[in-house]
């Protein structure tokens, strides 16, 4: 059976930016990339706020070049997944995919959250075209033009009003006739003369070209009336699911699933285990931040060894 001084579980900014760091440590890590190699941003086409890209990056590109920065230091970057894991104890026990074992003296976990989607099919042929998830990440692209938000929670109301500083127009797509999101947002969203209201409405179709987005079709599920909005952008803010099934009965878990970290850190309720990324970041979502808790996660988790040596 294999030992590890520092497993990283999962691949993207955060994990890559651990394996750089604890690799510069001499921790010799392990990285599992996970079952989506590199992590959201691979399908992100134009990252254009990363610091160090002055003319902007692809995503696959960005995380490409990330993790040959990991490899130049000799981390040991393996494809796969985790299935099982032991924290119960140390050294933490985890199996892969392959039923392959290893025990790992310490563990950073940046296993990220995946975007809730529709489930339309033209929500997949557009994405990146014009269909996006983060208004911070693409909201600078529709500059001056008309564009739509679907969702009624606080991550809806947050992007349209973000998306107001930006965009000519923003309607707001809500199936029910009141929003979820908490009342100050709902006091900024309804007040904002650049935002209009689709209450009732759900989203049939989004229409477009071989240039992207052009519209999209509604439907009033009140009245059956369908509806035809035109818009460059559709961002889809209902929620994120973080990737933690695996740690369930593991980690302390916040009620919405996110990993618990101590303020400040990437400590979390088991020591010895790190957690880094969307995995834990409830608010921002953006690839620098988790870039910058993976270089935390990898410090901690070395300060931790040399703790325990002593």
């Amino acid at each position: 059976m294999e030992t590890v001084k520092c497993l990283i579980i999962g691949s993207g900014p955060a994990g890559f930016t651990a394996a750089i760091y604890a690799a510069r440590a001499d921790l010799k890590p392990v990285l599992y990339e996970g079952y989506q190699p590199g992590g959201q941003l691979t399908i992100t086409t134009e990252v254009e706020n990363f610091p160090g890209y002055p003319e902007g990056v692809s995503g696959p590109q960005l995380m490409q070049d990330l993790r040959n920065q990991a490899l130049r230091f000799k981390a040991d970057i393996r494809p796969g997944t985790i299935e099982e894991v032991d924290f119960s104890k140390r050294p933490f026990r985890v199996v892969t995919e392959n039923k392959t074992e290893i025990l790992a003296e310490t563990v950073i976990v940046a296993t990220g959250a995946s975007a809730n989607w529709l489930g339309l099919e033209s929500e997949k042929k557009f994405n990146g075209q014009g269909v996006s998830a983060c208004a911070t990440c693409d909201g600078f692209f529709y500059k001056g033009q008309d564009v739509a938000v679907v969702g009624g929670g606080d991550t809806a109301a947050e992007e349209a009003s973000y998306l107001t500083n930006l965009c000519n127009k923003v309607y707001m797509i809500v199936r029910r006739d009141e929003l979820r999101a908490s009342k100050v947002m709902q006091e900024r969203v309804l007040s904002n003369p650049k935002i209009e209201m689709l209450w009732h409405h759900v989203t049939q179709e989004i229409l477009g070209d071989d240039s992207g987005v052009t519209g999209v079709l509604l439907k009033n599920v009140q009245t059956g009336e369908d509806r035809k909005i035109d818009v460059t952008g559709f961002f889809v803010a209902i929620g994120h699911t973080p990737n933690t099934a695996l740690f369930k009965g593991q980690l302390e878990l916040h009620p919405n699933g996110y990993i618990k970290t101590e303020p400040g850190s990437t400590r979390t309720s088991v020591p010895g285990v790190f957690a880094a990324g969307d995995v834990q970041d409830l608010h921002f979502r953006q690839g620098i931040v988790a870039a910058g808790t993976g270089c935390m996660a990898a410090m901690e988790a070395e300060r931790f060894l040399k703790d325990s040596e002593q």
